[in-house]
């Protein structure tokens, strides 16, 4: 059967790149699904043994800051629809690094508008260009209230305001050169093969090894939690039923304060681990509070729910277990990815108070 639709996914390598490229190659085997990844520090293709020798799928070794490479990737696979979640994604390292985060979430997006731009400048017609960002560009919550689609953007991190500098750009080149785009907000994600500096599965590592669970300042920062698997449905939703310049929030309706997370991950990992109830959360240690850090993010998912018929399928309890078993299951993957270089990083990061 002959491909009815050739697709190219950024950053499918990545934690929510590589469920996304999973629910692509196996919902639609009549779809190509060219997965082009710089395989950075958590860009693993480990995260994609199970698909990778399918005959729709295949890997195309690409910065999206690499003009040229981008260019070549658009004549030789003519994909027909950009799913773009390549970016820089952790805050931290955007405080410690921030040029990082302007030359991959700011340039590369650009970069990768031209790229499709041009390969499609003959027509426009059935092309989509789907940019995927984070709730993080609206600031922070202080008073009640949820993040709509029409918050204006307030970022408060290194990260957020390149990734509120990309929304900004992919806009302006629907405004400017009329290229089609669907864009959408998510909150945080959980769930299997998520690299271990974000807050659950390093919370998870930590206690599987008895060390240290370091929360930032009280631990009272408040965010929305979306099972990843429930974030690539809702990508798809996006890509296929979303209307031209339309913007979608997704969220899980799903508040919890770090703190209280920790707690039941160590509820949880006792369970599991055959620990008695509450040795995991003597390893809780607070830390020097991140650099504005904002208080509260919280998604109001109203819209794609009514307009495109999506809605979480789990909840955070069930989610969170399916976590954990995961990794506990793969704990050969987990401790070839926090081995060397990552573990020297994550053991400066934190500073004991």
């Amino acid at each position: 059967m002959s491909a009815t639709r050739s697709i190219l996914i950024t950053g499918g390598a990545g934690f929510i790149g590589s469920h996304v490229v999973r629910r692509f190659v196996t919902k639609y085997p009549q779809y190509r699904i060219i997965n082009l990844d710089a395989l950075t520090y958590a860009g693993n293709l480990e995260n994609l043994r199970d698909v990778e020798r399918a005959a729709n799928y295949m890997f195309v070794k690409c910065d999206i800051r690499d003009a040229d490479g981008l260019k070549a990737a658009f004549a030789e696979h003519t994909p027909d629809g950009v799913i773009h979640l390549a970016a820089e994604s952790h805050v931290d390292r955007s405080i410690t690094d921030p040029m990082a985060f302007v030359t991959t979430n700011v340039i590369g997006t650009v970069t990768l508008l031209n790229a499709a731009r041009e390969a499609w400048k003959s027509s426009f017609d059935g092309k989509r260009f789907y940019h995927v960002s984070t709730d993080e560009v609206y600031g922070s919550l202080h008073d009640g209230g949820f993040f709509t689609e029409e918050t204006p953007y307030d970022p408060q991190s290194p990260y957020s305001a390149s990734k509120a500098a990309s929304d900004h750009f992919v806009r302006a080149y629907g405004n400017t050169y009329k290229l089609p785009f669907v864009l959408s907000n998510c909150s945080n994600n959980y769930g299997s093969h998520h690299f271990p500096e974000k807050l659950i599965p390093l919370m998870i590592n930590n206690i599987r090894n008895s060390k240290p669970l370091p929360v930032y300042g009280k631990g009272e920062n408040v965010r929305d939690w979306l099972w990843v698997e429930d974030h690539a449905s809702a990508i798809d939703a996006v890509f296929h039923k979303g209307a031209n310049g339309e913007t979608y929030n997704i969220g899980g309706h799903n508040e919890w304060k770090n703190l209280d997370l920790v707690h039941l991950l160590c509820r949880i990992m006792d369970q599991k681990l055959g620990r008695a109830e509450g040795e995991s959360a003597k390893l809780i240690t607070y830390v020097t509070d991140r650099a504005g850090h904002d208080l509260r993010y919280a998604i109001d998912a109203g819209k794609i729910e009514r307009e495109l018929g999506w809605k979480p399928s789990i909840t955070f309890e069930a989610g969170l277990e399916r976590t954990v078993d995961w990794y506990l299951a793969n704990t050969v993957w987990l401790d070839h990815v926090t081995s060397g270089a990552y573990r020297s990083y994550y053991e400066g990061q934190y500073t004991h108070r």
